[in-house]
């Protein structure tokens, strides 16, 4: 019996023949569903960054919260030069991509070795911060995004600070691979408030804020400056405190907080 013209449905020849139909079939379908869903996808992803930008900023942002209103009215999306601590004024805030341009060799620098605390070989020129305005006006809060290398993953995240850009309130990581129980209770809201009050710089603009082995205690030094290690994660403690020291250092977004500090912010 012939099934396809020139093939015996019990030769090898229809069996490759159906096997390659079938696939083009496939893959015409899950083309054509990922490019119908790019759009749905793009809007979560948006409004995702957006409900863990208020959450680490200590704004409402729960299931019954409208996360582009609360957004839009709190909070100022900026560009900041690295290099300077000013302000980009020849980058479209709305289309600016910082995780797309650290890859794009136009929109990155390459990290020296010994200054790439973070491990993630390059960085944008261009930074994304948010600002968040008070109720009754002026600046309330400061989020950054930060990411740098864990155990096993590269980690992304939020700090949010004071306006006197040394005092942390909050810190949030939306996405990382670490060990579920270990290295990932960078999640765990209990170790999160851990962060709440504690001070970046010491009073020389140097980055103290590390995450030690063991806890902080009433008796440990300085402990202003330090927040308690993950239990049996070591090594995403220390990629935490790495990135920490690299985003809030000289070749991060120092210069902007220094700005910040001195009234000085612009383009």
């Amino acid at each position: 019996m012939v099934g396809i013209v020139g093939f015996s449905r019990d030769g090898i020849g229809y069996v490759v023949v159906v096997a390659l139909a079938v696939c083009l079939v496939c893959s015409i379908l899950v083309a054509s569903a990922a490019t119908f869903l790019k759009p749905m996808q793009t809007v979560n992803a948006k409004a995702d960054r957006r409900s863990n930008i208020l959450e680490v900023a200590g704004l409402p942002s729960g299931p019954d919260v409208d996360i582009n209103e609360v957004f839009g009215e709190r909070i100022q999306t900026r560009v900041v030069d690295l290099s300077t601590g000013g302000f980009a004024t020849d980058v479209d805030v709305a289309k600016y991509d910082q995780r797309k341009a650290a890859s794009d060799p136009d929109k990155s620098i390459r990290i020296a070795p010994g200054n790439d605390l973070a491990d993630i070989k390059r960085r944008a020129k261009y930074a994304e911060v948010y600002l968040v305005d008070g109720e009754q006006g002026g600046l309330k809060t400061i989020v950054l995004p930060i990411h740098g290398y864990g155990l096993w993953s590269t980690m992304y995240g939020f700090l949010a600070l004071k306006p006197d850009a040394s005092t942390v309130t909050g810190i949030k990581y939306y996405e990382q691979g670490e060990t579920p129980g270990l290295g990932g209770e960078v999640e765990n809201p209990r170790w999160r408030a851990k962060w709440d009050g504690k001070q970046v710089y010491d009073e020389s603009g140097n980055v103290q804020l590390s995450v030690i082995k063991g806890s902080v205690g009433s008796n440990t030094p300085n402990a202003q400056y330090k927040v308690d290690g993950l239990s049996g994660a070591t090594l995403t403690s220390r990629g935490v405190s790495n990135m920490i020291h690299y985003w809030l250092g000289a070749n991060g977004f120092k210069p902007f907080l220094d700005k910040i500090r001195d009234g000085k912010v612009g383009g």
